[in-house]
Parts: C-alpha cells; sequence; structure tokens
C-alpha cells in the first residue's frame, strides 16, 4: 500500500535500491519537468560539481545515483532519478531530489508527484507525495531528500521553492556557475560587412522602352530557313501586290526596261537572200 505523504512528514526507507519518480500530467502550455539530485555532505553542501546529476551529467562518478530518463505512461510524463543506497558513499549525508521547469513557473504544472519505488520489486510505490508550489511562482522545486538515520535511510517530503530556477537552487549547495562559460553561449549580434563601392552599371541588354506616343520600332525578324532543296524568297510581298515571280527553272527570264535604240541585228548571209 502506497503511503501518501504530507509536507514536512518522513518515512523510513528498507529498499536497497530507490526509484523516486516525478510524475505530471501534459497539456496544453504545460512546460516540460526535469529530475535532478544533489549529494550533500554534513556540512549541507556538495563537495564537488560532481555530486550533482541532472540531464547534462545523467550519472554520479561513484554509481550510486543516475538518472534514468523521461517516459510517456497513462497516468502521465515521468523523469526519473535512481539510487543504490548501498553504495552511497560515507561522506554523503542527504541526497536531495530537485524538480525544475526550465524557466517557467511551476503554475503552469498540473498534478506534480513525486513517488518511492523499491526499484527490485515491481509493483505500487512505497510512498507519494502530491507537490503544491506555495507562490506558483517557483521555477524549482525540492520534492524530498533521502537522508542517513542512524544505520538506515528515510525520505522526508519537502516541496520548497526556488524563484531563480536550478541554476539558483545548485548555487545555494555549493555548485559552481562559470559566469564566462555562461556568458560565451550568448552570440553576439551579426553585425553587416562595411558597405563596398558599387561597380559601375553595365549598360542594360534590355532595349529602352519608347516614350508613350511615339512609334515602335518593329521587332528583328529571325531569317526564314530554306525549304529543303528549294531557294527561297528573301521577303514576303506586301498585302495586294503580286509577287515577284519565281524564276522559272533552267530557261531565260524576260528582260525587262526599254529597248536599246542602238541596237541592230547583224548582217544576213547569202543563204537569207530573196531568189
Amino acid at each position: 500500500m502506497t503511503h501518501a505523504m504530507l509536507k514536512g512528514s518522513n518515512v523510513p526507507v528498507e529498499a536497497a535500491t530507490v526509484r523516486a519518480v516525478l510524475r505530471w500530467s501534459p497539456g496544453q502550455g504545460v512546460p516540460d519537468v526535469d529530475a535532478s539530485a544533489l549529494l550533500l555532505g554534513s556540512d549541507g553542501r556538495v563537495r564537488s560539481d560532481e555530486d550533482f546529476v541532472f540531464y547534462n551529467q545523467p550519472r554520479h562518478p561513484s554509481g550510486a545515483v543516475w538518472g534514468l530518463g523521461k517516459k510517456r505512461l497513462a497516468e502521465g510524463l515521468t523523469d526519473t532519478i535512481q539510487t543504490d543506497l548501498t553504495g552511497v558513499e560515507a561522506e554523503v549525508s542527504r541526497i536531495v531530489l530537485v524538480a525544475s521547469a526550465d524557466g517557467v513557473a511551476f503554475d503552469r504544472v498540473r498534478d506534480l508527484t513525486i513517488l518511492l519505488y523499491d526499484a527490485a520489486v515491481d509493483g505500487e510505490a512505497l510512498a507519494s507525495f502530491a507537490i503544491r508550489p506555495e507562490t506558483g511562482e517557483e521555477t524549482a522545486l525540492i520534492c524530498g531528500e533521502l537522508y542517513r538515520r542512524g544505520e538506515g535511510w528515510k525520505f522526508r517530503a519537502l516541496g520548497e521553492g526556488y524563484s531563480n530556477g536550478l541554476k539558483g537552487l545548485a548555487t545555494d549547495f555549493g555548485i559552481s556557475v562559470d559566469e564566462s562559460e555562461e556568458a560565451a553561449g550568448e552570440q553576439p549580434a551579426a553585425t553587416a560587412p562595411p558597405s563596398q563601392p558599387l561597380p559601375p552599371e553595365a549598360p542594360s541588354a534590355v532595349p529602352a522602352q519608347p516614350g508613350y506616343g511615339y512609334p515602335q520600332q518593329p521587332p528583328p525578324t529571325a531569317p526564314l530557313q530554306p525549304a529543303y532543296g528549294y531557294p527561297q524568297a528573301e521577303s514576303r510581298p506586301a498585302y495586294g501586290y503580286p509577287p515577284a515571280a519565281a524564276d522559272g527553272y533552267g530557261y531565260p527570264q524576260p528582260v525587262t526596261g526599254a529597248p536599246d535604240p542602238d541596237f541592230r541585228l547583224p548582217p544576213m548571209g547569202p543563204q537569207f537572200v530573196g531568189r
């Protein structure tokens, strides 16, 4: 039977390996939620940045804490962190389980719940905690924590919010954020190259358009292609005028123009003289 927890309450954890599942309902305008974990020492801070398990560093170097990724189930969307409690280093006294929404306020996340399972048993959750943001403006939430109690472990339901996101939450626990790297991720706006003088304008290949009211020049016509084996006329006759006579094939053509006044027939020979 699943134990429904209230904020601030705790339950003992007897499982050797615990699976902490963040679950929420999808919908229009609902942001994506990421699960992460911070391994804290007795001073309440991380020993190094390696003690932060999140989407960009999904496994702790010790191998005791790792992310299982997101799933879509019938009950909603999930993101999961799994912990082998028997493998957690002795210097680690608490493991804080965190939800973040990438800068979007949690008042838009519906039915956010953290569920604790025994990873070795395929059954119902050991405990569940329905998280209700206090102001609605939180962009990161501490859902709960696994902490040592004597030789064993317990889980406490928290629901504490941060309005400055996962970065602000992680910084509070000793994670160093390199501002230079963050600034390097922002690309400067592209600047236009200095203007270059334009080359002299080449004459346009398109003929200028005639002015309004002036006659237009007739467009050039392509030379007629001769028909195969026959000479072609140079041009077509004007409408209404007879076409020029075509040369008779192999015959002399009639002479045009006035006769030559100095033309004389050659003298006739004796064979043409009358008898």
